[in-house]
């Protein structure tokens, strides 16, 4: 009897410390995913209204609609953000943000491409893969600056103002990943629209749709935090593309 009490009463005690472990526990999930999604909501709002639709468009599109294009301003770039490549073949997604990155240039909006992707080892090269796809379709070499070290959305953008001199961007690529790049964009001062590249089904889009959400709360915190300065080297891009394209990788030494 003695021994049930013992336990008994032992069970009372641990009780409503587990019970308030638990409560605490549920509450800090609730705030971070109401956190989560309030953030989300305004990456996604605010960039809404700077995301430019030019309707249905394929791969075989050649022109935008010349109606649009006559009421769209001109841009200081385009800046198209890399992805995946194997070798110099690029991905699915890689080549529709490429295609639609040229399809934009061949309209005028600007006679200036930005490249910026992943060129952190000497074997696997981003940049120079879209620039290789970009001149056998016909756009000038000294028209497109290669970006070696964007090793992010943050980093992309945040070199195409600091390392270019980037004031009015336009940037492609896919609408999920779009909002979050314009918002950065927009954050660090620089005048941001961005065409969607969706040019067909992607496979994993549900595990690129949930990344997304966690990095849209990443980079909402960063763009809170003072900007860093920039002390390397500057690229005017009224000068030729072609001084960025032979350099070391994840650099912008030659």
């Amino acid at each position: 009897m003695r021994k049930y009490i013992i336990s008994n009463g032992s069970t009372r005690k641990k009780r409503p410390v587990l019970f308030n472990i638990a409560a605490i526990f549920a509450g800090a999930v609730v705030l971070t995913a109401l956190s989560a999604a309030l953030m989300n909501v305004i990456v996604v709002s605010s960039s809404a209204p700077h995301i430019i639709s030019y309707g249905k468009i394929s791969p075989d599109t050649e022109l935008y609609d010349s109606e649009l294009i006559k009421e769209t301003p001109k841009y200081d770039c385009i800046i198209i953000l890399g992805a995946k490549v194997t070798g110099t073949r690029l991905s699915n997604i890689l080549e529709d943000r490429t295609k639609a990155g040229i399809l934009a240039y061949k309209d005028g909006m600007s006679d200036r491409i930005i490249m910026s992707g992943d060129h952190g080892k000497k074997d696997y090269d981003e940049v120079n893969a879209m620039r290789e796809y970009a001149e056998r379709l016909g756009v000038s070499t000294d028209d497109i600056f290669l970006d070696h070290a964007g090793f992010s959305t943050y980093e992309s953008i945040y070199r195409a103002k600091n390392v270019f001199g980037a004031k009015r961007v336009l940037i492609i690529t896919q609408k999920y990943h779009l909002y979050r790049a314009v918002f950065i964009a927009r954050r660090l001062g620089l005048d941001a629209d961005g065409i969607s590249s969706d040019f067909r089904e992607y496979g994993g889009m549900p595990m690129f749709e949930v990344r997304e959400i966690i990095a849209r709360c990443k980079d909402f915190l960063i763009t809170l935090l003072p900007e860093r300065k920039y002390d390397g080297d500057v690229y005017v891009l009224s000068g030729s593309g072609t001084v960025t394209h032979d350099m070391q990788p994840g650099s912008h030494e030659a």
